[in-house]
């Protein structure tokens, strides 16, 4: 009897140690979007891409979030900040955790002069959404506008990590790094 538990134990163990490993799970769609942003030679390149990744961060996964926030875009579009504003805070309380709710509210914010509450909601969307790249960017140009280059550089690098070719951001980044590290000798 202990002879076949140890023969029935070790072909078991033989068959475990020569059986395949579980079939790879597919990378998830975003993920893949991200890989080939990642690859794009050229802005022209990466523009389609990045604009895939933002329609599918703009997915909410709610009715009445995507109708506060398709009311609240055109509200703002069409000149109704006040509306917009108000349609924009009804979505952030309805789905607090939908980063591209925070993102709206940080461009109206930022659009009326009111830097504190944008650069709130861009921490909250980046924070709901670390690799929301244009929020990043965005962050990244309102702290170095109030002198923390440090900072913005920091939000620069973690932006182009995402997306390599994000207009105008290399250029920001280089321009601080000497700045903010010095130049070599």
């Amino acid at each position: 009897m202990r002879s076949l538990l140890i023969l029935l134990l070790s072909s078991t163990l033989a068959a475990a140690a020569t059986a395949k490993p579980p079939p790879k799970k597919p990378a998830a769609p975003l993920d893949q979007l991200f890989a080939q942003l990642a690859k794009a030679e050229n802005a022209e390149e990466a523009k389609p891409i990045e604009e895939q990744i933002l329609a599918i961060f703009r997915q909410s996964g709610s009715a009445t979030a995507d109708l506060l926030m398709a009311r609240g875009t055109a509200a703002h579009e069409s000149g109704d900040d006040k509306t917009a504003r108000k349609l924009f805070d009804s979505l952030t309380d309805v789905a607090p955790n939908y980063a591209e709710g925070w993102h709206a509210k940080a461009l109206l914010d930022a659009d009326a002069g009111d830097d504190e509450s944008a650069m709130f909601a861009l921490q909250t969307t980046v924070t709901l959404n670390p690799r929301e790249f244009t929020a990043l960017d965005q962050l990244a140009q309102m702290v170095e506008g109030y002198g923390n280059k440090e900072g913005a550089l920091k939000l620069y690098k973690r932006a182009l990590a995402l997306d390599p070719q994000l207009e105008g951001v290399a250029k920001h980044v280089t321009a601080l790094e000497r700045e903010v590290e010095g130049q070599g000798i």
